[in-house]
This record gives structure tokens, sequence and C-alpha cells, in this order.
């Protein structure tokens, strides 16, 4: 048994959860065990969707599994990457005694899973350097051992940043919190990178996860299928106190679909394509009138600052464009993130930027 299980909540360590009609590997013909509609509705014309799914599919599980290689054991399926970061807070954080920690600016959802535990929040900024933002991993540390932090979420790349964390530096993160804290390293952008996952450090430290989606380069955000990997002692946990059905079965097709031969070939291809966008679009940007900084990125995104980021907001949204406006968060009061669109979009939002500079 892992010592990673010390640290979840010790009224969820032998947690049974809910055993659903799907929970049991059962054989039979004729399955009257979960009070389902023994006809398909009309407009389910195959019947796919008349029984429950399988609460973790079992051909989707290995295909991740083979995809992100590691074992099946090591992964829990679910709703997109939200789900993993809310269990992870749900089964290791005892409300008002346990704490989360986040390196702001940053994805969201880390600080709504925290407050909606009851756990404090815990913010250790990015440092706005020359080579753009980065993690202080030693005020992280210090931070994390000295107040009560039972999770350390590590968005890497960073959104919307954009900046990667060292995996020497996880490494060794993961190494000072062991028996403390769990390290989360959330890689929702790692195929636009060009690096080693955190998933390659696993088999060192159980005190890791992994959190990775097919929202992003595989173009299945609707489809809402994400995974966190880590030991099988922890994963264990966290799928007893998931919800019983989590992954709908017209998601898993969709999900098995996408992850054929061909279609990893032609999302390996626009990866390629989309880097090559992002590093155009930042060149041509940064000769644009107006524009403050761009920062690096290895996401499928560009942090840019504006001298007037209103003016520039408005006449994005003017030609049709919609960005992320990250005024509201903390540094970044003049700046925009821009999403990377196909060729002709991305020619377009540099064409809005500078019209309006001639407009001026």
């Amino acid at each position: 048994m892992s010592s990673v299980l010390d640290l979840v909540r010790d009224d969820l360590r032998d947690f049974a959860g809910y055993a659903s009609a799907r929970s049991q590997r059962l054989e039979g013909d004729v399955w009257l065990n979960a009070n389902e509609a023994p006809l398909a509705n009309p407009g389910d014309i195959d019947g796919r969707c008349r029984r429950y799914p399988s609460p973790q599919p079992p051909e989707l599980q290995a295909r991740l599994a083979a995809l992100y290689g590691v074992e099946v054991e090591q992964l829990l399926i679910g709703r997109g990457s939200d789900e993993a970061i809310d269990l992870l807070v749900r089964a290791l954080c005892v409300p008002g005694r346990d704490a989360v920690l986040a390196t702001p600016p940053v994805f969201g959802m880390y600080a709504v899973s925290a407050r909606l535990q009851g756990a404090t929040f815990i913010e250790v900024p990015l440092v706005d350097g020359i080579e753009g933002f980065g993690v202080d991993l030693g005020a992280v540390r210090s931070a994390a051992l000295s107040r009560g932090v039972k999770l350390v979420f590590l968005c890497s790349p960073s959104n919307p940043t954009g900046g990667l964390v060292p995996l020497a530096e996880v490494d060794h993160l993961a190494d000072a919190l062991a028996g403390r804290a769990v390290v989360v390293v959330d890689e929702a952008y790692i195929e636009f990178a060009g690096t080693d996952s955190a998933t390659t450090l696993l088999a060192a430290h159980d005190n890791l996860v992994v959190l990775r989606t097919l929202s992003k380069a595989h173009a299945l955000a609707a489809a809402r299928i994400g995974v966190a990997i880590g030991h099988p002692d922890l994963i264990a946990v966290l799928r007893r106190c998931q919800a019983p059905y989590p992954v709908p079965t017209p998601c898993a097709d969709l999900a098995l679909a996408g992850l054929s031969a061909d279609a990893l070939a032609l999302t390996q291809a626009r990866v390629v394509e989309a880097i090559a966008e992002r590093d155009a679009l930042a060149v041509a940007l940064a000769t644009t009138p107006g524009v403050r900084r761009i920062y690096p990125s290895a996401g499928n995104y560009l942090l840019v600052r504006f001298v007037d980021a209103d003016r520039a907001f408005a006449a994005l949204l003017s030609a049709g464009i919609v960005v992320r406006d990250q005024r509201a968060a903390p540094q970044l009061g003049d700046a925009l993130r821009i999403s990377l669109g196909t060729p002709a979009q991305n020619a377009r939002v540099l064409s809005a930027l500078q019209a309006l500079e001639i407009a001026a």
C-alpha cells in the first residue's frame, strides 16, 4: 500500500463509494438489474443509450493508457480535467483545515474547487521575468511546507501565460513534499509544448498526479473526456469518490473514434501547424503598433500586453473576433489571451489590430 494514502482524508480512506448496477462484472443476456427501459428511445437509433454506461469504459481506458504510456490502474477517466481537480480537492482536503496552492495568474478552477470544499486557497504568484512568467518553486515549497497544503497545482504549459515548469523542478518539489502534499501537474496543453510529460516521473513519486485532456489538441472539448494519472492506490480512492456513471456512452464512442490511428496522425499534423501559426503570429504581433509584449508560449494561445487593451479588445470584437479578456487577472491588467485559430482566422486577428492603429 502506498504512503500517498496517508494524505487522503481519514473518513474517505476506506470509503466504499456507491456500487452502481455496472460496478460488478456479471454475465447474462437479460439485464434487469438497473431499472432501465426495455426498449430504446426513438431518437436513439442504435439503442446505445438505453443502458447505463460502464463507469470506466474498458476499451477507452486501454486506448488512453496506451496514448499516455501508463497502466490502466494509474488512470481515471472523468468529465474533463475539471472533474479530476474537484475529486482531488474533495478526497484530500478536510474543510477548514487543509489548503490548496496554485500559482496565479492561472486556470481558475483550482480556486473554485478549493472554495467549494472549504479549503484554504494559497497563492504563490508567478514571477514575470525576461523569459516570461515562471513559477517560484522555492516559494511554492516553503508555503506548502509551512501552511498545511495538501495539494499543489502546477499548470504546465500554464494557462494563460504559456510557460512550462521544468520537469527537474517538478521532480525536486515532489521529493520535498513527499508525505506532506500531492503535486498535480495540469498538462492540458502539453501536446503543443514539444516536451516530455510529467508522467515520466510517476514511477519515482507516489505523490504526483498528472492531468491530461482530449479537449485541446484532440479537438474534443464537448465530449468532456479528461484523465487523472497517478499512483493506483490514489486513483482507486478518486474512483470511489466519483459519480456513478461519469463517462456517457456517446462521449466514449466519440473519444475512441478520435483516438484511432488515422485520427491521431491528423491531430499530430494539426498540432505542428498550430505551433507554426503560433510562432508566426507572435513575430507579426511584435511589430504591430500598440502591442506592448508577447509572452513565449508552449500552448495553443498567446498572452499579449497592449498599450490600450480596452481598444484592442473592442476592435477585435468589432471584427467578429472573440478573445479572452485577462485584465481582471492578477498582474494582467493590460493583457488579452488569443487562442490560435486557422491561418485565415489568425490573419484576421492581425488585420484587425493593425487597422486599429491605422485608424487611430
